[in-house]
């Protein structure tokens, strides 16, 4: 299989680029293209419902983790980033199995087969899925072994196979078996008195034939050996015992494989092969049945790791009467098989990443930025009252809302603080502070959304401390997860109370901030700060929803004013005039939203989309989405910030929100969309916006086919919008 770096993935794939057309702006341009002055020509009437038009969630889904691997072939990354890329492919991977697969085979075991706007049926869903990531697999073992291993190898750093090991490595390894993983393991032989074992979700563990008879005059067969979790899964050897000018890894799968005859003494050890099961870990909390929240999520985090099997992979050696062995104790078919080439748990190796000081096989570092109008040694309320203040993270220092944070807590004029926590840690700075403001004896509120998944166990115990420390903890509304970035300083002043916000695209977690694209905003405006407090009030106590006069929030209004705001572009473009808008989000799946653009492109609008993941709408169909143009950045950062421009007739809205164009965030979450009022702040949005539509480096166009092609600049001057932005926001050195 030839690893050259492909510009298509798979659906199908021709190699082919693209470039932008007509001149090349200069880095951090300020222009984006005009939008349609002519009232175009009318088309026909379309089936706007019609399925051809809208792509499978799933299967966009899986194609966004492609576009993941495809950087760890990107020679523009540092090489141990582009491992990183190939371990985040995994990671997802993951997931996606974890929940979206394990979702799909939930509906086929009940027949209660649901198709979306694209109208395909699970089963159809999950063949595809099945065929597409058997591919990508295989691929992704191959760019490791043939491609990433050998050039990590020319800089140094070895990963020692077990047949490799020079023989005072091998002594080394049966000293450290002995001494550190013989106490700890357990293997299980399987007979009628020992059934098959209740294997944890993800874990590594090991089929091994046995031939003989044991001390208790059974005969041998089948044994199962899980891999201990307490133990890492990459050993470093010590220096003395590795090559000169070599960093050398073992694996603690190899170490186990190679002393499996230990661990059954007296008995033939005919095989030895690593697997892993991959289980369903969505947890299903009823409302209805539910009367304490945070009990019934300890019970279902228990659960959560003996889910329905849904992934079975398996060593590419190990000998098919055992893999359909395994395949019928977890009730799986041949199609959830997957063979590979290499460790079973490759996310595991992210661990070299921090394990090993070369700093020139990683991105650069840098100082996060701060905007020009903040000054160190003025109180941050000062500075918010007279002006709003914009951060665009990670670019822009996220310590500046952890600084005003602590400030309010030790402020003896801060009466109350209130605050949505989604995704952070129980020992975060953020948390930390608002502990502090409870001890000072201010009313401290935190809406925690315990459901956060896979940040459920966190959220808990971050739930625990703010209590202990007096704080109120509000676990939302049941029936609707609380999504929304948010908080809330009432502050005495002069004699009179004053407000002040925050309100962000992202969550209050400092190390995703250091990784994740968002925006936040720290506003004194008055009518913005009453209506988080009206929001606040709404998610603590009841009644019907409160007049909001500027914030957009769901599930209430959102999702209606957006389909106006997009209609209402329509209505420009149909007049005549200029029409355009930018979305950014992560993912686009509403099928009302996107016929709403799919009814702009017909007037008019220039419809530029910069969509990270998932995308449903299907771009670039004649007479329904030829003014639609989508793009997925993918690069050193993760994007995550949500903002929505309307040029609206000369008379331009920026809006930022915590949500994405997705029916989970308009209909089953609490959420916020927020206007920049600011006009500088909302130029420049716009500008980044722009800076992002004239990538050249990192962006793959949707087409309408449904493979991304990835644009290339070819003899133009090459525009990374990451490595612009950090640029123009960075700290210099």
């Amino acid at each position: 299989m030839d690893d050259t770096r492909s510009s298509d993935v798979p659906l199908g794939s021709d190699n082919a680029t693209s470039q932008e057309a007509g001149e090349t702006p200069p880095l951090r341009v300020n222009r984006t293209r005009t939008g349609i002055h002519a009232k175009p020509a009318p088309f026909p009437e379309a089936d706007l419902d019609d399925p051809a038009l809208y792509f499978n969630r799933e299967l966009s889904h899986l194609q966004f983790n492609i576009r993941v691997l495809e950087q760890a072939l990107d020679p523009s990354h540092p090489l141990l980033n582009r491992l990183m890329f190939l371990l985040i492919f995994s990671s997802n991977l993951d997931e996606f199995f974890e929940i979206r697969v394990a979702g799909l085979k939930h509906q086929v075991a009940l027949a209660r087969e649901e198709s979306g706007a694209d109208g395909l049926p699970p089963r159809q869903v999950l063949a595809e899925i099945s065929r597409i990531t058997h591919e990508q697999v295989e691929r992704q073992y191959h760019i490791l072994n043939e491609t990433l291993i050998p050039a990590l190898e020319e800089q140094g750093l070895r990963f020692r196979r077990r047949t490799q090991w020079t023989e005072a490595q091998a002594a080394w390894v049966r000293e450290y078996f002995a001494e550190e993983i013989m106490p700890v393991i357990s293997p299980i032989g399987l007979d009628p008195s020992h059934p098959f074992p209740r294997l944890v979700n993800k874990s590594l563990n090991f089929i091994v034939e046995l031939e003989g008879t044991d001390a208790f005059g059974r005969e041998g067969g089948m044994a199962i050996l899980p891999a201990p979790r307490s133990l890492p899964r990459l050993m470093r050897l010590p220096s003395e015992l590795c090559e000169s000018g070599y960093t050398e890894y073992v694996f603690l799968s190899s170490m186990i494989h190679a002393h499996a005859q230990v661990v059954f003494p007296g008995m033939e050890v005919r095989g030895c092969y690593q697997f892993r099961l991959t289980r369903n870990a969505d947890l299903a909390v009823d409302p209805e049945d539910v009367s304490d929240l945070a009990s019934a999520l300890r019970g279902e985090l228990l659960a959560r790791r003996y889910g329905s099997g849904v992934r079975l992979e398996v060593a590419d050696n190990c000998p098919d009467q055992l893999s359909r062995f395994l395949l019928t104790q977890f009730e799986l078919d041949e199609a959830d098989l997957y063979r590979v080439s290499g460790p079973v748990n490759l996310t595991r190796l992210m661990s070299v990443l921090s394990d090993v000081d070369r700093p020139d096989l990683l991105y650069r570092t840098f100082t996060p930025g701060l905007p020009r109008q903040v000054k160190s040694d003025v109180s941050l309320f000062t500075q918010i009252a007279q002006s709003d203040i914009l951060l665009h993270h990670p670019f822009q220092s996220f310590s500046l809302i952890e600084d005003w944070l602590q400030e309010a807590a030790d402020d003896p004029d801060v009466l109350a603080i209130k605050q949505t926590l989604y995704r952070t840690g129980a020992d975060s700075p953020i948390v930390g502070a608002l502990v502090n403001a409870a001890r000072n004896g201010k009313e401290v509120t935190v809406v925690i959304e315990l459901r956060a998944r896979f940040d459920e166990a966190d959220n808990l115990a971050l739930a625990s401390r703010l209590q202990e420390a007096g704080a109120i903890v509000i676990y939302g509304v049941m029936a609707y997860k609380t999504h929304a970035k948010m908080l809330h300083v009432v502050r005495r002043e002069r004699g009179a109370l004053r407000y002040y916000a925050h309100l962000g695209t992202g969550n209050y977690h400092s190390k995703t901030a250091k990784l994740y694209t968002d925006y936040s905003l720290l506003t004194a405006n008055e009518t913005l700060c009453e209506d988080v407090h009206k929001v606040f009030q709404q998610l603590s106590g009841m009644g019907k929803p409160r007049q909001i006069d500027t914030l957009l929030h769901a599930p209430f209004v959102l999702h209606d004013r957006l389909v106006s705001m997009i209609d209402r572009e329509a209505r420009h473009a149909e007049k005549g005039q200029k029409a355009q808008l930018i979305i950014k989000c992560n993912s686009l799946t509403e099928p009302q939203l996107i016929r709403a653009l799919y009814r702009a492109s017909r007037a008019g609008v220039q419809c530029d989309l910069i969509i990270r993941g998932m995308c449903c709408l299907r771009p670039g169909v004649e007479g329904i989405s030829e003014n639609i143009r989508v793009r997925s950045i993918i690069g050193r950062f993760l994007e995550h910030t949500r903002v929505f421009h309307f040029h609206n007739g000369g008379k331009p809205e920026t809006w930022c929100s915590s949500a994405d164009f997705m029916e989970r965030n308009m209909f089953r979450r609490v959420e916020t969309c927020f206007p920049l009022l600011d006009k500088k702040l909302a130029q420049r949005v716009r500008k980044d916006l722009a800076t992002y539509l004239v990538d050249n480096c990192q962006s793959w166009e949707l087409q309408t086919d449904g493979r991304y092609r990835l644009l290339d600049a070819g003899d133009a001057e090459p525009i990374s919008a990451q490595e612009t932005l950090l640029y123009a926001y960075a700290a210099k050195p």
